[in-house]
């Protein structure tokens, strides 16, 4: 397989490294629960599927007015390389036309109530919140803080990514119980000696609080977290997890064109949805299908517990 080294160390890990490998023998196995599309499909026969190919020669394939929710994490506007699939930076102009004909291919799979939300850091978010208002009613843009990244010695360390919010149509899901934040109560308010707006439990006095379009709560996947994986751009289990809540319902379909390492579909798979997620590089495609066959053992995600979101950092009570 490609990018052995990247996949299965030569050196043992650190005992606490979570990070997620696979051997050999697994990898085949794998790769070999990927579907791979050469004509039309039905939705039976993507639903709950990793399809591995082109984003761009898939979309054409797939099924109309299937998706409920659509999450994209496309490229940044940036140089990465992808495990020997390198992504280049490009002029604005010609990221711009990249935008649209991703949007334009997926543009037919959407129900009419269907939520939209996509993934950019602030440069590429310039091109992407005003493509994104030819397409679609934009809601708004959700900013959340990176609690890591590289420094720069001539500009501002770059600590905040964007998603833009936007819906197909005025009739959309927002689910607002189901992404409310815990928070702790420094200085509880009581009103005629019963707590207002609050509660007093054994690990503190804590309050659920309405979410908003800043995050401070998320935690990158980093080396002793089960989850974490050796892609370079891994989204967290517990950010997927707001967008889907917030905007689907269990049992509807979620979809992802650009799945990466599978967090979209295995944070969908653990709250109950349906999931699809298109991804051209057949090393990642294994890696989430070991992790979809790991989160059938354990639905847990990380920061969310009893039906809430904790802050950052924060250890939900053990039940």
């Amino acid at each position: 397989m490609a990018n052995k080294k990247r996949n299965i160390p030569a050196q043992p890990r650190a005992p606490r490294n979570k990070t997620l490998t696979l051997s050999e023998t697994e990898a085949a196995h794998y790769a070999k629960e990927n579907l791979i599309l050469t004509t039309p499909a039905s939705f039976g026969q993507i639903n709950n599927q990793i399809i591995c190919g082109d984003t761009f020669a898939t979309l054409p394939l797939l099924p109309a007015g299937f998706v409920d929710l659509l999450i994209a994490d496309p490229p940044y506007n940036l140089r990465k390389d992808y495990h020997g699939a390198a992504f280049k930076s490009t002029s604005a102009a010609d990221y711009e036309t990249y935008t649209r004909r991703w949007i334009e291919g997926v543009l037919p799979l959407l129900k009419e109530e269907a939520s939209i939300y996509v993934c950019c850091d602030w440069k590429s978010s310039m091109v992407i919140g005003p493509v994104l208002a030819d397409y679609f009613q934009v809601r708004n843009r959700i900013t959340w803080q990176r609690e890591k990244g590289r420094g720069a010695k001539t500009n501002w360390k770059n600590g905040l990514e964007d998603i833009w919010f936007a819906t197909k149509s005025k009739t959309y899901t927002f689910h607002l119980n189901a992404v409310k934040i815990r928070k702790r109560v420094i200085a509880p308010y009581r009103e005629q000696g019963t707590p207002k707006d609050w509660e007093e439990t054994a690990a503190g006095n804590f309050q659920n609080t309405c979410p908003s379009n800043f995050w401070d709560d998320i935690s990158i996947p980093f080396w002793s977290m089960a989850e974490n994986t050796d892609h370079p751009t891994q989204k967290p289990e517990k950010l997927m997890a707001k967008l889907i809540l917030a905007s689907s319902s269990p049992g509807e379909m979620v979809f992802d064109p650009f799945l990466g390492s599978g967090t979209t579909a295995v944070t969908a798979q653990k709250l109950g949805r349906h999931f699809c997620g298109i991804e051209q590089n057949p090393l990642y495609c294994t890696w989430a299908q070991k992790r979809l066959a790991l989160a059938k053992k354990d639905n847990t995600i990380q920061g969310f517990a009893d039906g809430v979101f904790w802050e950052r950092n924060t250890q939900p009570p053990h039940k």
